[in-house]
């Protein structure tokens, strides 16, 4: 679990982790993605965010925020050197039993078209595409994805 102090390592690791995508975001859109440390403090005191360690470094992060029954996960990302290490397995079942007891019915995020990786792990990971909203980040196209948290088993990639 991620603490105040760590805000400036996870807008490190969000930035770092997107700038290869920046020229499909608009300007806006990237910003919002990439959030400075004090954004991302304001986001920590609404909900829960993780760090990833490899060799003693951050390489990953997610962050979450309940919306009713929901659990909704924002600020995923984990670095270009820590890429198919299964860091962003980790994060999502520490948010899946993070969410258990909580009673969360459903784990949602929001993702763009252009992310074919992270759209394959969550997948992988029992999520489904939903007509559900935002369809749009400040001029960037997004989907939403879905997964009942009921569920019996776990998916395992």
């Amino acid at each position: 679990m991620a603490t105040p102090e760590d805000a400036e390592l996870i807008a490190s690791v969000l930035r770092e982790s997107f700038i290869e995508y920046r020229d499909s975001y608009t300007t806006e859109a990237f910003a919002a993605t990439t959030p400075a440390s004090e954004e991302v403090r304001g986001r920590m005191k609404e909900g829960p965010a993780w760090v990833a360690l490899l060799g003693g470094s951050v390489v990953g992060t997610a962050a979450a925020v309940g919306r009713g029954e929901d659990l909704y996960i924002r600020g995923m990302a984990v670095l270009p050197a820590g890429r198919g290490r299964g860091i962003g397995e980790l994060l999502l079942r520490q948010i899946e039993d993070y969410a258990s007891p909580r009673g969360c019915g459903r784990l949602i995020l929001s993702t763009t078209p252009f992310l074919h990786r992270a759209i394959r792990l969550y997948e992988r990971f029992g999520f489904r595409r939903s007509e559900e909203g935002p369809h749009d980040l400040l001029g960037t196209p997004l989907f939403t994805m879905v997964k009942d948290s009921g569920r019996a088993e776990r998916a395992r990639p």
